[in-house]
């Protein structure tokens, strides 16, 4: 009896090192930057092939990562990378705003990254409408030329003014059409609400203030309370139209210090969420107004003024129930880097590591996706052999009522020269699906991603070398809330 003891807690230590190795469910996503070109296109004015061609290289090098999620920046300042009814198209594509590609971007991500088998989050801007006001780059058709009212100009950017509800109302309306029209997983904002501050300039709401100041006499809550409903209006607005898709918030790293409140993290940042962006993100997590947090933790461990680990446990710690996932700064990654500690991969691998040890947390989202395609030489093997070596599916939203799928249907393997060709037929609540291989006779832990041989949207999949002799391949499907159906087999045609 104590041998099988011994051996029962062996086997729970290996599956615990085990999944914090490689859990099957982890968030694995790359931000994919629109504003000033940083990620795609490269550059405004390119021709849709290569436009095409440079999304299709963005989302191949992804997938070689094993990554499961894209965020895309579909609205950087007030325009569009999407068919839009109330803003025009972005200047960053074709190098004029109001004339668009001959294909639509989001459309187009959508389709090539569930082929892939990841998940897309459309990142949005609440209020930036224009990044440099030197430059005259609205279009006629702009909002701004219809209401000038709704706008102000905050150093060389010109913003909606946050204190107005025709900006709440305008906003939840773009959010509104965006779920209603797109098959998307998430709406995701991050940590741009209020702008930073500008030292020597206050921000010029004070109209705004006097015209609605509601029940505030400190401007301060106010403008809390203003981020406050628009982030509840969105919420609702989703959930009216699309109650699946989940609201997500990548907000800057600290919430507030300590010195500040007592309870805040154990920093020193110059600016903080709650008193320079006035945004309240535990509020948000405890209303269940929103469905993750991704706080971005662009530090290295140890730093002194706001340390990796530090605020890794704070966030864990400050659930409230939403799901958490780690901002990696992964682009400051350079061997000419100025703290030593950002001269290789090994910081970004180690704090994966770290995190994975806090059951709390649920994945990682890493900035920017051209660092894996720039520095793709030097972060490959270190991920790749370890820390992403196995696919991952996503984690489900703890706060939105879970869609069941049915088993897919008519799962049938058929050989084809040095090929096998794997096909099914989709069955109710199906939105992906998870193909597995194990080795004949032994289709037994659907927990192992070890097992997991490919994921995507398609209803086919061509298996080079497949080794019939000596594997069986088995399938699932996901549903949008990525809960897995029950297994099937693939028989032999």
């Amino acid at each position: 009896m104590k041998s099988i003891k011994i051996m029962i807690l062996v086997l729970l230590i290996q599956t615990k090192i085990f999944s914090q190795q490689s859990p099957k469910r982890e968030m694995r996503a790359a931000w994919i930057s629109t504003v000033e070109n940083i990620d795609w296109p490269s550059k405004p004015g390119l021709s849709d092939k290569e436009m095409k061609n440079e999304m299709i290289a963005i989302l191949d090098n992804l997938r070689s990562y094993n990554l499961n999620t894209v965020i895309f920046q579909i609205r950087p300042t007030a325009d569009a990378y999407y068919k839009s009814t109330k803003e025009p198209a972005s200047h960053w594509i074709t190098g004029t705003q109001g004339v668009a590609p001959g294909f639509d971007p989001l459309q187009m991500m959508i389709d090539e990254a569930g082929k892939r088998g990841m998940n897309v989050h459309v990142w949005l801007n609440p209020y930036r409408v224009q990044k440099d006001t030197v430059r005259d780059v609205l279009s006629k058709d702009h909002l701004y030329f219809k209401r000038p009212d709704l706008f102000l100009t905050y150093g060389k950017t010109r913003y909606f003014n946050p204190g107005l509800k025709e900006t709440r109302d305008f906003v939840a309306s773009v959010v509104g059409e965006i779920v209603r029209k797109y098959d998307i997983q998430a709406v995701h904002m991050d940590d741009y609400f209020y702008p930073y501050k500008i030292a020597g300039q206050e921000f010029p709401d004070e109209k705004a203030f006097a015209k609605e100041p509601r029940q505030f006499k400190d401007k301060d809550d106010w403008r809390r309370d203003n981020v406050d409903l628009i982030i509840k209006q969105i919420r609702d607005t989703i959930i009216a139209n699309k109650p699946e898709v989940e609201f997500g918030i990548s907000p800057f790293g600290v919430w507030r210090n300590i010195a500040k409140d007592s309870e805040g993290s154990k920093t020193v940042a110059g600016a903080t969420n709650y008193d320079d962006l006035y945004a309240n993100i535990l509020k948000w997590q405890k209303e269940n107004w929103i469905d993750y947090v991704t706080p971005q933790i662009y530090w290295h461990i140890g730093f002194d003024r706001a340390n990796f680990e530090v605020l890794a446990k704070w966030w864990a710690e400050h659930k409230y129930g939403a799901n958490v996932y780690v901002g990696h700064g992964d682009y400051k990654i350079s061997t000419s880097a100025k703290e030593p500690e950002w001269r290789s991969p090994d910081q970004i691998v180690k704090q994966i590591e770290m995190i994975r040890k806090m059951p709390q947390i649920d994945g990682s989202m890493h900035f920017t996706a051209s660092t894996f395609l720039k520095k793709g030489d030097t972060l490959r093997q270190p991920l790749l052999q370890k820390e992403y070596k196995y696919i991952a599916l996503t984690p489900e939203a703890n706060r939105i009522t879970r869609l069941k799928p049915e088993p897919p249907t008519n799962a049938v393997i058929a050989k084809k020269g040095d090929k096998a060709v794997l096909t099914w037929k989709a069955a109710f609540n199906d939105k992906k699906y998870v193909i597995y291989r194990f080795p004949k006779g032994k289709i037994t832990d659907f927990s192992n991603p070890q097992n997991i041989y490919y994921v995507t949207t398609a209803l086919k999949l061509e298996v080079p070398n497949p080794d019939l002799e000596n594997y069986v391949y088995a399938l699932t499907a996901l549903s949008q809330t990525q809960t897995e159906s029950s297994p099937i087999e693939f028989s032999a045609k």
